[in-house]
């Protein structure tokens, strides 16, 4: 049996994108690794909103990440190489990749990212919402 879709109503004309990214968001969000934190950075006199993600990427370098901005997905990548040179007595600290990916709003703007003590931060603009109005002019027809 298959549920109802809250898109599925006359008046939400064009909004099954966004059913589609709600279903893609949910199936990952059952991947807890790495973790990590979303926060709202308040406007300053110099800089507009922003948006700070920050992942726990402890044991990773800089050039074993990567982040990249893939249509309106923020995709970020670790991938570490296990060093056959080393050998372990107890091995509680797995070397392991890993993918996290974050859907983004139209006309988000990532700002940078910084990796410092395991954690890699991510700045994101939250854009300003631009008011327009519109006039739509009415064709008269008449037979």
């Amino acid at each position: 049996m298959t549920r109802p879709s809250p898109f599925g109503y006359p008046f939400l004309l064009g909004f099954d994108e966004i059913e589609q990214a709600l279903d893609r968001v949910s199936k990952a969000a059952s991947d807890g690794y790495p973790p990590y934190n979303i926060e709202r950075i308040a406007r300053s006199e110099h800089e507009p909103e922003r948006l700070r993600i920050t992942l726990a990427v402890a044991g990773f370098t800089q050039d074993q990440l990567d982040v990249s901005l893939e249509e309106n997905q923020l995709v970020v990548r670790g991938r570490q190489v296990d060093d056959k040179a080393r050998q372990f007595l107890h091995r509680g600290i797995a070397a392991r990749q890993f993918q996290r990916a974050f859907l983004l709003a139209d006309g988000m703007e990532v700002l940078g990212a910084e990796l410092s003590n395991g954690l890699l931060a991510i700045d994101l603009a939250r854009p300003e919402p631009e008011r327009i109005v519109r006039k739509i002019a009415i064709a008269a027809k008449d037979p």
